[in-house]
């Protein structure tokens, strides 16, 4: 009987809701999910994921588009966002109205690969800027029974702090904050903040990396984020999502493993499951 929904090597998959999929070469055993940045979609950070993939082929990078909402720091205008900024001040970033809807999307996300058989504790929160925000606030509240490998913040801070507990888990959580020293936007000092902040509260495990940057990302960056994440999720069979029988799917878990082998234009017409079952076998690498 063929199998298909966690097998690897259907390469990068574009779905009609922004998300980008970067699925393993290798037997699937880690997750890292990466969120870009305020106006910015799935697609700033997909060359990144692709780059970090070749090094790293167990694991699936999943990079969310976020909801295209007012943004109040812009004058209201449109454009994609995790959650509203009013301003660059620390005070101003207490509330972030939106941020808990955000942190529910990225959660869904875990719980469906966590579906599929995948162990929290083998998925990791990363994302740059506001995306690097939503990592702290999300993976550092998070129970002990969704406790995640690690959180990768750069040009990030901690966002919400109203709303925002650090818990048991989280305090145990690895956390890399990577930030650059002349960043005009998320400054330095709401790194060291931030830094301080979850340290008083208690995290044990918190590495605050400087580059000489502005808010961007460079090669050397890039390269000792990986080898966070390659530390912290290296490969395990013992952990591999076992794949699924065709045979023994659902038709939505059909459709499902049709758009993530890129054969969405081939489906087309198809209705009956029957039909859907022969597409994935037929395609079956």
């Amino acid at each position: 009987m063929a199998s298909f929904a966690s097998a690897p090597g259907t390469g990068t998959i574009r779905t009609g809701d922004g998300t980008i999929t970067v699925n393993p070469t290798q037997p699937y055993s880690g997750l890292v999910i990466l969120m870009h940045g305020l106006g910015d979609s799935a697609e700033g950070f997909a060359d990144v994921a692709e780059m970090w993939a070749r090094s790293a082929p167990h694991i699936k990078f999943i990079l969310p588009t976020a909801p295209t909402q007012p943004v109040t720091l812009n004058g209201g205008f449109p454009m994609p966002s995790w959650y509203d900024i009013v301003g660059l001040s620390e005070r101003s970033n207490e509330n972030c109205e939106g941020i808990e809807a955000s942190r529910d999307t990225v959660v869904k996300i875990m719980e469906e690969e966590n579906k599929q058989g995948l162990a929290y504790d083998r998925m990791m929160l990363s994302g740059f800027s506001q995306g690097g925000a939503m990592s702290l606030f999300t993976g550092l509240q998070l129970p002990a029974e969704k406790k995640i490998a690690g959180v990768l913040a750069m040009s990030g801070y901690l966002a919400g702090a109203k709303q925002f507990t650090l818990s048991d888990a989280g305090k145990t959580t690895p956390v890399l904050h990577c930030h650059g020293t002349v960043d005009p936007m998320v400054q330095f000092p709401m790194a060291q903040k931030t830094e301080a902040m979850l340290k008083e509260a208690g995290i044990e495990n918190y590495e605050l990396k400087t580059y000489n940057i502005q808010h961007t990302v460079i090669p050397e960056e890039l390269a000792y984020a990986l080898e966070f994440i390659k530390r912290n999720l290296p490969p395990d069979e013992s952990c591999a999502v076992k794949e699924k029988d065709v045979d023994d799917m659902s038709v939505k878990e059909l459709k499902a493993a049709i758009m993530k082998g890129g054969l969405g234009k081939q489906a087309v017409g198809l209705v009956e499951k029957s039909e859907l079952r022969k597409l994935l076998k037929d395609n079956k690498k």
